[in-house]
């Protein structure tokens, strides 16, 4: 049996090559990846320690725009000045998610890959697709109030859990990458794939690439954001359906809409359906509702869960009206 191997690299290039091997894990933060190996959900044959690195930058860009490195700390990125002032929908997501203790060790590149919560994935007792491809997904017929209504599949319906992620599928960020062929930049909505008929298969990264950063493209309205999560309680707990949204209303007329879901989709949850339907439209409490249902109409509720169609609808219904108001 080949033994573990832990390896702590020192530059981008030696973490790259370091990971090239079969089934071998960046670390960074670990406050997701420690737990799936102590589970044994996770079991690479070697980890590759990438917090000497040099990405722990936050810059901000000529055109308005923010480079954010992979290793920047959670707590880091929610109480700089630049997030809070142009996108407080970012600063408001990730205080939103864990504990002080947690996003203090939580990295930006760590956030991107965390894997679902769905307790099924999570206990080795069950069949799980996600964990053992071709297994089955118990969810599907076990108690499912936590799962996803949206992309889902018959192998698959888990939610994906980040807050960080939400906020981000919003603002239409690009995730940029190095592997042993060179750099490459990703469109968030490409990063992370629908489960379909291989949910095991979660993001689109090869196995050697290493996130470097994350760019928040220059994005005037951002600023008039916000992100509303709902939870069964207040602090540590990941969302029923949470909103992240960011308008540009003038004379009453809403003119640039964003919109992304949480805790509904199998990934985080951009609607195009919903901006749509706000864009040139009255900011008014019909307009928002209109959204809201756009934004559900293809929903897929399952015995549990049916109750985060309406929730998720009231949610980004209170979202739009926090940032847009009623005119």
């Amino acid at each position: 049996m080949e033994p573990f191997r832990f390896v702590k690299a020192q530059d981008n290039l030696t973490a790259i090559r370091a990971a090239s091997i079969n089934q071998a894990k960046f670390i960074a933060g670990g406050t997701n990846m420690l737990d799936l190996m102590k589970l044994n959900i996770e079991t690479p044959k070697q980890v590759v320690d990438i917090n000497k690195l040099s990405l722990y930058k936050i810059e901000e860009l000529q055109n308005g725009g923010i480079r954010i490195g992979a290793l920047v700390k959670n707590s880091d990125l929610s109480y700089n000045p630049y997030i809070i002032k142009n996108f407080p929908v970012l600063s408001e997501a990730l205080l939103s998610g864990a504990s002080p203790q947690l996003r203090n060790m939580a990295t930006t590149g760590g956030n991107l890959m965390q894997r679902t919560r769905c307790p099924y994935f999570y206990s080795t007792d069950f069949a799980c697709n996600k964990r053992v491809p071709g297994s089955g997904c118990a969810a599907i017929s076990g108690y499912n109030r936590m799962n996803a209504v949206l992309g889902t599949s018959d192998k698959c319906i888990a939610t994906h859990p980040s807050d960080m992620c939400v906020a981000l599928a919003a603002l239409g960020a690009i995730i940029h990458v190095q592997g042993s062929k060179g750099a490459r930049s990703i469109p968030f909505a490409d990063f992370h794939l629908l489960p379909g008929q291989t949910p095991h298969i979660e993001h689109n990264l090869k196995q050697d690439e290493l996130i470097t950063h994350v760019e928040i493209p220059a994005l005037a309205f951002a600023a008039k954001s916000h992100y509303l999560k709902v939870r069964d309680r207040a602090s540590y707990e990941f969302a029923l359906t949470s909103a992240a949204v960011a308008l540009d209303i003038q004379n009453g007329i809403i003119k640039g809409a964003r919109v992304a879901l949480g805790g509904v989709g199998t990934k985080p949850w951009r609607s195009l359906s919903a901006e749509k339907t706000l864009i040139g439209a009255p900011a008014n409490a019909k307009t928002y509702r209109a959204a809201a249902d756009a934004a559900l109409a293809e929903a897929k509720p399952y015995k549990d869960n049916a109750f985060k169609l309406e929730l998720a609808k009231r949610t980004l219904v209170r979202a739009l009206t926090t940032v847009g108001g009623l005119s």
